[in-house]
């Protein structure tokens, strides 16, 4: 049986409003690849980019089930005897921080409990002004990990890719690395779109740059998505793109030099 032993914990209300609302696509239990250790992932509802590997378009709108910080954080801790101390709390999307003073709040219920978080995102909805970030280093000072997806350095194969521009997604891997905060970064392979060998070196070199990367991964490809989009009636541009073989995945890992972070 689940230990319901911090179900009653009383929260503080030092830093932001455990009742904010936000928007869940989904939650999973006991995830391994998300984070250090054992993690529970929340995936939040939301996202402005359009990937076109995509493959959970279902969390592209905003629709989903509506949770107060409190509310989502009391289920969670439920879990905690999976991840124990070697695991934690992951939020994923869609693109989470979509939901930016919802992931704060819930984040500070973790942290007053211990417990390991980490944001999973694309970085899209990162700005620069003042009243932006002010927000963003609230959720800096309860965030121990990002997870930053990079799908391509050059501005025009990423619009193609995602339908949106890059430089603010840049902007923010400097400002987490300028701040101190630890980063893992990924980068999905799909043979032909964005495996340029030029790209992946430019990639390296802007990777290099950043402080505080842990690591680097290379995601190949899969299709296990496509059904989704058959059954959201979104015609699929990737049809008859393979899964990267094993070479192409090796070199990859070759130009983003991903065994000096392991």
């Amino acid at each position: 049986m689940l230990s319901r032993v911090h179900a009653t914990r009383h929260f503080d209300n030092d830093m932001t409003d455990k009742n904010t609302k936000g928007y869940i696509h989904t939650l999973e239990t006991f995830g391994l690849v998300d984070g250090p250790g054992v993690r529970f992932v929340v995936f939040l509802s939301g996202c402005r980019m359009r990937c076109r590997f995509c493959h959970n378009p279902d969390t592209w709108t905003s629709k989903g089930r509506e949770y107060t910080a409190e509310e989502l954080f009391r289920h969670v801790i439920r879990y905690r005897p999976y991840w124990k101390d070697n695991g934690g709390i992951t939020v994923s999307g869609g693109e989470p921080l979509l939901q930016l003073d919802f992931l704060t709040a819930f984040f500070t219920l973790a942290k007053q409990e211990g417990i390991h978080t980490t944001v999973d995102t694309a970085g899209e909805p990162f700005r620069e002004d003042k009243e932006y970030l002010e927000r963003f280093d609230k959720l800096m000072a309860v965030t121990d990990l990002f997870m930053l997806d990079l799908k391509a350095m050059d501005s025009r194969a990423h619009i193609s890719l995602t339908g949106v521009d890059n430089a603010n997604i840049l902007r923010m891997a400097q400002y987490l690395s300028a701040h101190g905060k630890k980063m893992w970064i990924r980068h999905v392979l799909v043979p032909g779109v964005t495996d340029d060998e030029g790209d992946l070196t430019a990639m390296h070199e802007f990777i290099k740059t950043l402080d505080t990367v842990e690591k680097t991964e290379v995601l190949p490809y899969h299709t296990l998505g496509t059904v989704k989009w058959a059954e959201l009636g979104i015609p699929y541009t990737l049809e008859g793109v393979p899964a990267p073989d094993d070479e192409q995945i090796k070199r990859a890992n070759e130009l983003l030099h991903t065994s000096e972070y392991k």
